[in-house]
């Protein structure tokens, strides 16, 4: 008898913790793993979902109550070994959103972790995760990829601390601030700034409108 091939969506959902890049996990609430913490995800339903996007939108918003700003196909992992019941194949999206979004839904059972601190999770989603790392390091050279992470509006150094997380490195003020203006995706709100410290106010900005659901790319990286 053929054995049926699971078919999963998996959502690599990022976000900026304490100026660190921090991934958002889910508790199991069924085996295999159950009450561990693994990455939202959950069965494509063939009546119900148009396409794998809309699979990994309904789960998303099933798992975390989140819909988030962004979020991009990763991967497809597929294999005989990855799940303990049986040939799987999951559909990999990575998504962006911003922390205090995250907190605001308050939903039981999420975990935020620095990705750089992650113990052993179930199935192959250590590997998933570091795709995913993989991914918006190298898209963080060269687009507005993390601006995605700020939310509805920020101040010029509270975007280089998230470039920062994403880059896993530091950048130059003024290189930074240069390479913003060439990607010309940030508008500066109207008398709306932010207390400096010891500095002077710093402007706040947003994401004008055309870019809020696409990305800028720079002709040269950061």
């Amino acid at each position: 008898m053929q054995q049926s091939i699971i078919a999963t969506i998996d959502v690599v959902l990022l976000t900026i913790q304490d100026d660190r890049l921090c991934v958002v996990l889910s508790k199991r609430d069924k085996e295999p793993y159950a009450n561990l913490n693994a990455l939202p995800g959950g069965y494509i339903h063939a009546e119900e979902d148009r396409d794998s996007l809309d699979a990994a939108v309904r789960i998303l918003q099933q798992k975390t109550s989140l819909i988030p700003p962004y979020l991009e196909q990763l991967r497809t992992f597929a294999g005989a070994s990855r799940d303990p019941r049986g040939w799987s194949i999951s559909v990999v999206y990575f998504a962006l959103v911003n922390n205090d979004l995250i907190i605001s839904t308050q939903q039981p059972g999420l975990a935020i972790c620095p990705v750089d601190e992650l113990r052993r999770l179930p199935f192959d989603h250590n590997e998933i995760i570091e795709t995913a790392v993989d991914r918006i390091r190298n898209k963080s050279q060269y687009s507005s990829l993390p601006c995605y992470l700020a939310g509805e509006t920020f101040t010029l150094p509270r975007l280089q601390k998230i470039y920062e997380a994403c880059l896993g490195e530091g950048l130059n003020k003024v290189s930074f601030r240069r390479k913003m203006d060439e990607l010309g995706v940030l508008e500066e709100i109207p008398g709306q700034t932010e207390s400096g410290g010891a500095h002077r106010p710093a402007q706040v900005y947003g994401l004008k409108s055309e870019f809020k659901n696409q990305l800028k790319l720079l002709e040269r990286g950061l």
